[in-house]
């Protein structure tokens, strides 16, 4: 036991003459030249399976964006136009930003809102969901 008091433990840095990973070519070349040992590997992209991946080309499922209808984009369009107002105009009384208004019109709004829809259609008078797309509202 009295050994163990004098044994000492010392710990360093890995010794410098360890692997190095180059990736510029000038430097493969220079080691080549010192004589040291080059090896170079080709990396993949992660474990591509070429299998799975045409069983995910090949799915059924259908992953398209609904978009705002042409015809709804353009009776918003004719109705604001109708009753004098900006898209700007429109947005502040629907609780919207202009932009939302814009993206409605022009046909890129993803996946239209019902709540937003109804709320044009209060302001503006004008039937925008299901049949009768551009026709007046009912009114009360």
């Amino acid at each position: 036991m009295s050994d163990d008091w004098d044994s000492v433990t010392v710990i360093r840095k890995r010794p410098a003459g360890g692997p190095t990973v180059v990736k510029s070519e000038a430097a493969v070349n220079a080691a080549r030249r010192q004589g040291v040992a080059v090896i170079t590997e080709k990396k993949t992209a992660g474990g591509y399976d070429a299998a799975k991946m045409g069983k995910v080309e090949n799915e059924a499922e259908d992953f398209t964006v609904k978009k705002v209808n042409l015809s709804v984009s353009k009776a918003i369009q004719q109705a604001r136009m109708a009753k004098q107002m900006t898209q700007k105009d429109l947005a502040t009384k629907i609780n919207e930003k202009q932009t939302v208004v814009n993206e409605y019109e022009s046909g890129k709004a993803v996946n239209p809102n019902q709540q937003i829809l109804g709320k044009m259609e209060r302001v503006l008078g004008v039937k925008l969901r299901g049949q009768n797309i551009g026709a007046a509202l009912g009114g009360k």
